[in-house]
């Protein structure tokens, strides 16, 4: 007898399966660039008074997920950002499928994130639906900053070097430098709803001096960075951690000097753009170096 349609999609079906798992160390990393990926296109929105293009949620306009009508480049910009999400999805739950077969954290973690993503569209949702109110927009990027770190210890434990766990004070030091990490995250979101990229022209800022607000988050870097070279001195003798936190301390660096080109220029978009291609890789280093001080058998 031959083979019927039924059995031969069922076989189709099994073989995807057992490609995703053999490539479950690509899949990871390749959702932990898509995630990288929506920051800066979120970032894009922004950059170009976006924010509104598509003006309510789920809808992009009335009566239509699909934008209608003149098609405008703000509602292009912002409709494509939607659009990601869907790709995010997808990568999202091939990573599932491919970590399914493992009990424990991945399987958990590839949950969690692929629940995230629906999560961080009612978020951004919302931002639409409050004509982009500058503490819902910060809630929307540090929920993407989260997923970023989720994705890092995703790929953290199923890459990562064999290793032992580091000792109470490097430990200790380098959540104290994944808090202050976050705490400078998000003084640069309250910088950002006091500027003049708040997502669209007519969107209300929060109503901090924009000068004052730059300047704290400014000391803030300062207290990270020395954090990070204290962690890095600190763990030198070891190689991993060495490599990490020397990774963030570099990132940290040029962040800051991307920070000061964009205060002392105007805020030129494609610089602010630059700046928060660096907030995702700082946020990614800082849950790198939390996770390199813990064991991996």
């Amino acid at each position: 007898m031959g083979v019927t349609s039924t059995e031969q999609a069922a076989r189709a079906g099994r073989h995807g399966i057992d490609w995703l798992r053999a490539h479950l160390v690509p899949l990871t990393v390749a959702n932990l660039v898509a995630n990288m990926v929506l920051v800066v296109t979120g970032g894009v929105v922004r950059l170009t008074s976006s924010g509104l293009g598509c003006p309510t949620w789920p809808d992009c306009q009335s009566g239509g997920l699909v934008p209608h009508g003149a098609l405008s480049i703000n509602k292009f910009i912002e409709f494509t950002n939607r659009m990601l999400t869907y790709v995010l999805v997808a990568v999202a739950v091939a990573v599932v499928i491919a970590a399914w077969q493992h009990r424990g954290a991945v399987r958990r973690l590839a949950i969690g994130i692929a629940l995230g993503i629906p999560l961080q569209a009612v978020i951004g949702g919302i931002s639409v639906l409050t004509k982009l109110n500058p503490w819902v927009v910060a809630l929307h990027l540090l929920a993407s900053m989260a997923m970023v770190c989720l994705c890092v210890w995703l790929v953290d434990i199923v890459w990562s070097p064999r290793r032992e766990a580091a000792g109470r004070a490097i430990s200790t030091l380098a959540i104290v430098t994944f808090v202050a990490g976050w705490v400078v995250l998000w003084l640069g979101t309250v910088v950002t709803g006091s500027g003049p990229h708040a997502g669209d022209i007519h969107s209300k800022r929060n109503g901090f001096d924009p000068a004052t607000v730059s300047h704290l988050h400014a000391y803030a870097v300062d207290v990270l960075v020395a954090l990070t070279l204290a962690l890095l001195l600190l763990a030198w003798r070891d190689r991993y951690l060495r490599l990490v936190s020397g990774a963030l301390l570099v990132v940290e660096l040029l962040q800051g000097v991307v920070g000061w080109i964009q205060y002392e220029t105007g805020l030129p978009a494609f610089v602010v753009g630059l700046h928060m291609l660096g907030a995702a890789l700082t946020a990614a280093g800082l849950a790198r170096v939390v996770l390199a001080t813990r064991p991996r058998g």
